[in-house]
């Protein structure tokens, strides 16, 4: 059996808010910056799962339009 499976389950939102609530006076410049590149490939993952979504969504809505 694997651990995680013993581990309560995380909220949706849950790591975000987490991070949001971090003390960054802790981190050093190099820290800081390492953090901005993995948002920001967090938020280019974000963005193209929206896109994904947006594009099922517009197809979704042409198909009951017919």
């Amino acid at each position: 059996m694997d651990t995680d499976d013993l581990e309560p389950r995380r909220r949706r939102g849950e790591a975000l808010q987490a991070l949001a609530r971090e003390d960054l006076s802790l981190l050093g410049i190099e820290e800081l910056r390492e953090r901005i590149s993995a948002l920001e490939i967090e938020i280019a993952r974000i963005r193209d799962q929206l896109e994904k979504k947006q594009g099922s969504l517009s197809a979704a809505e042409a198909l009951f339009r017919k």
